[in-house]
C-alpha cells in the first residue's frame, strides 16, 4: 500500500510539473502586455547635460565642461609612478604621525600605537579633468576632479591597559574637488613658494573599518554618523575659502638668485686689546654674510698675538648687493670688536685693500665706540656673474635627498660626506636606518663653471657611542661629473654606490648663475 501511494504521489508531481511548463510557455508566447512601447533612440546631441548625467554617471569632467582639460598624461604618470609614490606617501605619513602619537600617548593613557602594515594599495587616484586659471597675482590655480577607489591595507595595533586591539582600514573611496594654488611664482626651483589647498565642496569619503576582525562600518547608524562627521570635520578645516597652506620656501628670499661672488682675504689685524692677565690675546676673525642661512666662516686662532697676520681666503655668495653686508667680528668669543661693510660700496671687478676700525657695537651713537679697539685689514674683490654658461662663476647647489638599501657590516648609522675641490660638507646622521632620508642642502661657490670637475659623495656609517668597538664604515661612494649639470642647469638622479652591493643615493644638483 505504501509503495502504491508513493508511486501515485510521484506520478502526480511529474504531471503537474510538465503541465505547468506547457501552460507557462503558452501564456508567454500568446499573451503580451498591452503597455509595452517601442524604444525610441535619440542622438546624444539632442540630450541636455542633466539627461546625459543621468545616463552616464561616470562621464569625464572634460566632456561635460568645455573649460576643463583632459589630463590623461597625469593619470598615466600616476599609474607608472604609483608603486614609488605609495612608498613615499606612506613613509611621509609615518614620519608625520609618529611625533603626534608620541605626544598624545600619555594624555590618553595609551602604551603604544604602531603601524603593523601601511600601504595605499595598487590602485592610484585618477583625475577626471582639470580647470586652470592664470591671474595677475603671480600665481597658478588648478581645480582637478579627483576620484580614488583604493584597496589600502592600513593596520594599526593599539596597546593600552594591558589590552591589544587591531584596527584595519580597507576599501577606501574618495571623491573630491580641490582647488590647488601655487603662489607666488618665482624664478627659483621649484618655481613657487607655497601650495594652498582648499575644497570647493564637501568631499565623499567611504571606507571599511575593521576592529578585531569585524567591520564596524557595516552598522548603518554608525556608518552614517562617521560619514557626516568626516564631511563636517574636513569641511570645517579646508572648505573654501579656508585653506591648507604648505610652505615650500621663504617667499621673501625665493626670488633672490646668486648674482655675484665676494672674495675676501683676511690679511691682518693690529693694535688689538689685551684680553688675558699676561697682556696677550688669542684672536680669530668671524665673517658672516647678512641674509644668508649658511654658517659663519672663521680664520685660525693666533695664540698670544695683538698684531696677528692670517692671509686666509674666503668666498661668499651675493644675492642682493644693494642690501647685504659683510659682518666682521674679531677676538676671543667675538669680544674684541666688530664692523660691517655694505656691499654697495664695493666696485665690481676691483681688488681693494682696506683697513677698518673695530667697534664695540654697530650703534653710531654708542660712546663706547670712541675708544680704540684696533683695526683689521681685508682684501676684497666683488665679482658679478657674467652672462652665458661658460662666461663666469656661479653657485653649485647640492641636495642630498636620500639613500636606499645601505648595509654596514657591524652598524648602519648613515651620513653622507660631500667633497668638492677640497671643501667638505656632511649631512646629519640617521641612526639604525638602511633607507635614510636627509634632505640636506649645500652650496659651493665657484669662480668659473666646474665643467671639468667632479663631485665626490661617500656614505659612511657612524659607530654607536657604546656597545661596539668597531669604527666608522664606508657604505659606498660615487663621483659625479659636473659637465651635465653645467649644460642642463639641473639634474635629479639616483646613483648606484660603488663598493656597495645594492646601495643607491638620490642627488639633486643645480648650477645657478645669472
Amino acid at each position: 500500500m505504501d509503495i502504491t501511494s508513493l508511486l501515485l504521489d510521484f506520478s502526480g508531481f511529474c504531471f503537474g510539473f510538465l503541465a505547468g511548463i506547457v501552460i507557462g510557455y503558452f501564456l508567454f508566447i500568446y499573451f503580451q502586455p498591452t503597455d509595452v512601447k517601442d524604444i525610441k533612440v535619440f542622438p546624444l546631441v539632442e540630450y541636455d547635460s542633466k539627461s546625459l548625467d543621468g545616463l552616464l554617471h561616470e562621464i569625464p569632467l572634460w566632456v561635460k565642461n568645455p573649460d576643463c582639460d583632459r589630463v590623461d598624461w597625469v593619470n598615466k604618470f600616476l599609474e607608472i609612478m604609483w608603486p614609488y609614490l605609495n612608498k613615499v606617501i606612506c613613509r611621509t605619513a609615518q614620519d608625520i604621525a609618529n611625533p603626534i602619537i608620541a605626544e598624545n600617548k600619555e594624555k590618553y593613557k595609551i602604551d603604544s600605537i604602531e603601524f603593523e602594515r601601511l600601504t595605499l594599495g595598487s590602485l592610484p587616484p585618477t583625475f577626471q579633468g582639470m580647470k586652470t586659471y592664470v591671474t595677475e597675482e603671480h600665481e597658478l590655480i588648478m581645480e582637478p576632479s579627483l576620484k580614488w577607489a583604493a584597496n589600502p591595507d592600513v593596520t594599526v595595533v593599539v596597546k593600552a591597559f594591558r589590552l591589544k586591539a587591531t584596527v584595519q582600514v580597507v576599501d577606501l573611496q574618495v571623491f573630491a574637488s580641490p582647488r590647488i594654488t601655487l603662489k607666488p611664482l618665482v624664478t627659483t626651483i621649484p618655481c613657487f613658494a607655497k601650495i594652498l589647498v582648499s575644497l570647493m565642496e564637501k568631499p565623499h569619503v567611504d571606507f571599511g573599518l575593521k576592529i578585531l576582525g569585524a567591520d564596524v562600518m557595516a552598522i548603518p547608524i554608525l556608518y552614517r554618523f562617521v560619514q557626516e562627521t568626516i564631511k563636517k570635520l574636513v569641511a570645517s578645516m579646508y572648505l573654501w575659502p579656508k585653506t591648507l597652506e604648505v610652505p615650500i620656501m621663504d617667499p621673501s628670499k625665493a626670488s633672490k638668485r646668486p648674482v655675484a661672488i665676494l672674495l675676501v682675504k683676511v690679511l691682518r689685524a693690529q693694535n688689538l686689546q689685551k684680553k688675558d692677565l699676561f697682556g696677550k690675546s688669542d684672536p680669530y676673525v668671524k665673517l658672516t654674510m647678512s641674509d644668508d642661512k649658511l654658517p659663519s666662516k672663521k680664520t685660525t686662532v693666533k695664540r698670544g698675538n695683538l698684531n696677528p697676520e692670517w692671509n686666509e681666503d674666503f668666498k661668499f655668495v651675493v644675492t642682493d648687493p644693494e642690501t647685504q653686508e659683510l659682518e666682521i667680528k674679531v677676538g676671543q668669543h667675538d669680544k674684541m670688536g666688530m664692523n660691517k661693510i655694505p656691499l654697495k660700496e664695493l666696485s665690481p671687478e676691483e681688488t681693494k685693500v682696506r683697513t677698518y676700525d673695530l667697534l664695540k657695537t654697530m650703534d653710531p651713537n654708542d660712546i663706547q665706540n670712541e675708544m680704540s679697539r684696533g683695526q683689521i685689514t681685508l682684501e676684497m674683490t666683488y665679482k658679478p656673474f657674467k652672462e652665458g654658461v661658460d662666461a663666469g662663476g656661479g653657485l653649485l647647489y647640492v641636495i642630498v635627498h636620500e639613500a636606499q638599501d645601505l648595509e654596514g657590516k657591524h652598524h648602519t648609522n648613515p651620513y653622507a660626506r660631500i667633497i668638492f675641490k677640497g671643501d667638505e660638507k656632511k649631512t646629519k646622521v640617521i641612526k639604525k636606518n638602511r633607507d635614510p632620508r636627509w634632505g640636506d642642502e649645500f652650496e659651493f661657490v665657484c669662480e668659473e663653471p666646474p665643467s671639468n670637475d667632479k663631485l665626490h659623495v661617500e656614505v659612511l656609517s657612524k659607530p654607536p657611542k657604546i656597545g661596539l668597538i668597531h669604527g666608522k664604515e664606508n657604505l659606498g661612494y660615487i663621483d659625479v661629473t659636473l659637465a651635465d649639470v653645467i649644460n642642463n642647469r639641473r639634474i635629479n638622479e639616483m646613483y648606484h654606490l660603488i663598493d656597495s652591493k645594492n646601495g643607491q643615493i638620490l642627488l639633486e644638483l643645480q648650477w645657478r648663475s645669472s
